[in-house]
């Protein structure tokens, strides 16, 4: 009884002590597109990705309920950092819904233009002029939000001298006006709300190396996954080598406590009580995990001998690679080796599959052979009613004085011009169960078989490569089906030979691919990525080097007037996707087994 009664008392304190408005609540998911728009569009880099902001502690004073309940002391404050644009889950700040979306709209303007100095109140303020300069349309809402954030901010005369004197510079600073000269601390007082934070660590992918990220990674749908960025702090983990020199029980207990080892990589069973744990910490300690053969024992284990490998096609192709970090381009810094599986067992597709294929097939063969309209025309089947009104206005208007109006729609068959590559993801993360009773590996060799066969009975030409990587000189790609080749049953072995390994330097690939297809003399050229996860590598091609170099690539497919587009079965692609191939160039597929649908209904889409 008492234990209820306390968790009864808790609720109801908490939810008194609560100063922001529900029902007024705006969601960051709500608002994510917008957001990353205006921020790109005021200058923002193109690879800041927007995310959930953790919580920080800050000293401002708080209301008696609040001491009472034990809340206030902290808040999802927004923040921006060398990677991503941390903002709040959610905004009830205001009692308006209109002014939470304002809100958010603001903060990201104010991220577009933030310049740290070291000075948060004067950056901040300096931020405000760049913003209102450069986004004139939103003075009125910076306007209304000031107003409304004031009178929110505590009275001057109920404070402490220190917090008082701070506080007062706030206010001055948010009306616009001459603040003291003082530095001021955004964790020493009530959150502004109206400001940005810049990220004083570095983010964690930086300075912690872990274990690789999608080369040998099993897809765990069960695990909890949380978009929050997370403010991390580096530190040394203690020498286990070392002699324990203690010099009694009791300083041993303390010791023993200061470091407790959180490697836990070989674990089977998560940690459920683990996002509990970081979510209730504002920074996340991170210490290397020492060395370790685990890499260096996949290298070796993951390349075959000569005599049992894929048969190499010629020597090696040199491929340039971008660095972000000193903004060029390495020219030969990857080595594109294209490889073709030895003659084998000839590959028997499942009756499921080939009814798949077969009433794909005769959907694309009717999509080829039925003609289409061609309007504004001297002559033709039908009326174009569109250009008969726009005619006849144009001659009451006494615009038009043509004898011979264009008004009429014809149906006309036309020879498509259209060439296509097909480039699939076998890096060693496909080998992770789509299902319970199939592989990714499984879905793609599908795909690609009912894709073989889509696009054979079409008659346009296409060619299809697998790929895979090693470091930066041993980039992988699997010869399946040439342009020149015919859609035979050696093409379709090769298709059932494939199988996952390695690592996933989409960059080089792309770039590869974009050379072969570049030579068709076809007028519309189709670049299709098929993969399930974000470029690595074992070297330094983890996070922000991958993406960067992979979207360069992509630009330069566009340069060389190809039509790039990439099908994912990746949970998190809106994360990553957008940046690499544009909102518009990227389809994701929510449940892998469907993926032999999806890809061949992007790709009508594509030609049509």
């Amino acid at each position: 009884m008492e234990e209820h009664v306390g968790l009864w008392w808790h609720r109801l304190v908490t939810r008194w002590a609560d100063t922001s408005y529900p029902e007024a609540e705006v969601t960051l998911a709500e608002m994510e597109s917008a957001i990353g728009m205006l921020f790109r569009a005021g200058g923002g880099d193109h690879s800041t990705r927007v995310t959930q902001a953790s919580w920080m502690s800050h000293a401002g004073p708080r209301q008696w309920l609040q001491r009472l309940a034990g809340t206030g002391h902290r808040a999802a404050l927004p923040c921006l950092d060398g990677e991503t644009l941390a903002l709040p889950e959610r905004l009830a700040v205001f009692q308006d819904r209109s002014l939470n979306r304002h809100l958010y709209v603001w903060l990201a303007a104010m991220a577009a233009v933030l310049e740290s100095t070291g000075d948060w109140l004067a950056d901040n303020r300096a931020a405000t002029v760049r913003a209102l300069q450069r986004f004139p349309g939103l003075r009125e809402r910076h306007a209304r939000l000031v107003q409304a954030h004031l009178l929110q901010r505590p009275r001057l005369e109920t404070m402490r001298p220190a917090q008082a004197l701070a506080e007062a510079a706030v206010q001055a600073a948010l009306k616009g006006e001459d603040h003291a000269d003082m530095l001021v601390d955004p964790s020493e007082v009530l959150p502004v709300w109206l400001w940005m934070t810049v990220a004083d660590t570095p983010p964690s992918s930086q300075g912690v190396r872990h274990g690789s990220s999608g080369a040998g990674a099993k897809r765990d749908t069960d695990q909890p996954h949380s978009n929050v960025r997370r403010r991390t702090r580096e530190a040394q983990a203690p020498n286990p080598r070392q002699a324990l020199l203690l010099p009694s029980k009791v300083e041993s207990l303390l010791t023993w406590s200061e470091f407790v080892k959180l490697d836990r990589g070989t674990d089977e069973d998560p940690d459920p009580n683990a996002m509990a744990a970081a979510n209730d910490m504002e920074k996340l300690t991170l210490a290397p995990n020492g060395p370790t053969t685990a890499a260096g024992i996949r290298f070796d284990l993951d390349l075959p001998s000569a005599a049992e490998d894929d048969l190499p096609l010629g020597p090696g192709i040199q491929m340039p690679e971008w660095d972000w970090r000193c903004r060029q381009l390495r020219a030969n810094h990857c080595c594109l080796q294209y490889r073709v599986a030895k003659p084998g067992q000839s590959f028997t597709p499942t009756p499921a599959l080939r009814l798949v294929a077969r009433q794909v097939r005769r959907r694309l063969e009717v999509l080829r052979s039925a003609p289409q309209w061609q309007y504004r025309q001297a002559q033709g089947d039908a009326l174009d009613t569109d250009a008969w009104v726009r005619f006849q206005v144009e001659r009451n208007s006494g615009l038009s004085m043509t004898e011979s109006p264009l008004v009429f729609a014809q149906r006309q068959r036309f020879e498509r011009s259209l060439a296509t590559l097909l480039l699939a993801d076998l890096s060693l993360s496909t080998d992770a169960h789509a299902t319970n009773e199939a592989r990714v590996i499984d879905v793609i060799r599908d795909a690609l078989y009912v894709f073989g066969e889509a696009l054979h009975a079409t008659g346009d030409a296409f060619e299809m490569l697998g790929f895979s990587s090693v470091r930066r000189q041993h980039v992988r790609m699997q010869h399946l089906k040439g342009f020149q080749e015919p859609w035979s049953d050696e093409a379709k072995s090769r298709v059932g030979a494939i199988h996952p390994g390695y690592y996933t330097r989409l960059g080089a690939a792309i770039r590869g691919a974009t050379q072969r297809l570049s030579e068709r003399p076809e007028r519309q050229r189709l670049l299709l990525v098929l993969t399930d996860g974000k470029p690595n590598d074992l070297d330094i091609y983890e996070g922000r080097y991958g993406l960067e170099d992979t979207r360069h690539a992509v630009q330069a497919a566009r340069a060389a007037s190809l039509i790039p587009f990439c099908v994912t079965i990746d949970d998190q692609a809106h994360d990553y996707m957008p940046m690499l191939f544009g909102t518009q160039g990227y389809a994701w597929v929510r449940r892998p087994q469907e993926l032999v649908h999806q890809l061949i209904q992007v790709w009508s889409g594509l030609v049509r």
